[in-house]
């Protein structure tokens, strides 16, 4: 179901967050919601319906959830809602369609002006006021000092988890993406593309396994930089990249896949995971004009 309330309004269809169905009603808009609607002076309200609240695996009717999730059933996605699994705050999901062109509607790029997902609105911020971040590298440092958790409060344990959350940013994210764009979705097949961001996928496998290969985990303890990275790490097979090679990231992997709050965050939004070929007008809000307008 679509339906809109306001022209501006981004206008998400229906959702399963988890094991909970809900119908997600569109959302009024980040700045409208607090001018004309404040929740104890906190915030957005949400929608009068049923949503799905995340707290621990427990998704149940709610409409006073702290955070309010926008986003896809993607890698990036994924990092988000595990981060939010993990941490147990209550949160709302509401799916933007990135292939219909949701992550374009003025609303949504008043909180993540680069077009992109996740994002995230907190009618908690610091100050007691809302807030709202853009980039998942961004979002689970907040959700970490906000909860103190995952995240290390000694300075030298922080920059270790710190670097490994940047090398995931600079270099799995868009060399996977890179690989998996000339590979699947190009007009045409590039060789030298295909091989150059194929050989960078498997780099960066192996120094994740040298990583690991004397620890459990990236950055020691559990944190921000595995949950940060496990997601990428899981589409091997369209890099034709066997994990038996990599015996240390294989292990790594497994072990965090085996955690109930990462197989919960990543049922997020599962049924709207694309099947079969992606449709032209998905490809140009993508990968074409749409993507590249001013806006």
């Amino acid at each position: 179901m679509r339906e809109g309330v306001a022209q501006s309004s981004i206008r998400f269809g229906p959702a399963k967050a988890l094991r909970g169905a809900c119908d997600f009603r569109p959302f009024l808009g980040y700045a409208e919601g607090i001018a004309q609607h404040p929740r104890r002076g906190r915030g957005p309200v949400q929608p009068p319906h049923a949503a799905c609240r995340g707290r621990g695996g427990t998704h149940l009717p709610d409409t006073d959830a702290m955070i309010d999730l926008y986003s896809w059933p993607t890698p990036n996605g994924h990092k988000v809602h595990i981060m939010l699994e993990e941490i147990g705050l209550p949160y709302t999901v509401h799916g933007v369609d990135i292939q219909a062109g949701d992550q374009f509607k003025p609303d949504f790029l008043a909180i993540s002006p680069n077009n992109r997902i996740p994002a995230i609105v907190d009618s908690e911020g610091p100050d007691g006021k809302p807030i709202s971040l853009f980039e998942s590298g961004a979002i689970l440092i907040y959700l970490a000092d906000k909860t103190g958790r995952f995240l290390p409060k000694d300075p030298r344990g922080r920059y270790k988890v710190l670097e490994w959350v940047m090398w995931q940013m600079g270099n799995v994210g868009p060399m996977f993406g890179q690989a998996n764009h000339f590979r699947a979705y190009a007009p045409e097949p590039i060789p030298y593309a295909i091989s150059r961001y194929t050989k960078e996928v498997r780099r960066l496998y192996g120094v994740l396994d040298k990583q690991l290969a004397d620890r459990s985990y990236l950055a020691g303890d559990y944190s921000i930089a595995d949950i940060i990275t496990y997601p990428w790490t899981l589409l091997s097979a369209r890099y034709e990249v066997d994990m038996n090679e990599f015996p240390d990231a294989k292990r790594w992997q497994e072990a965090i896949g085996a955690r109930p709050a990462v197989q919960r965050g990543m049922e997020v939004l599962k049924d709207k995971r694309r099947s079969g070929p992606m449709s032209d007008d998905a490809k140009k809000n993508l990968f074409g004009d749409a993507q590249f307008q001013r806006r």
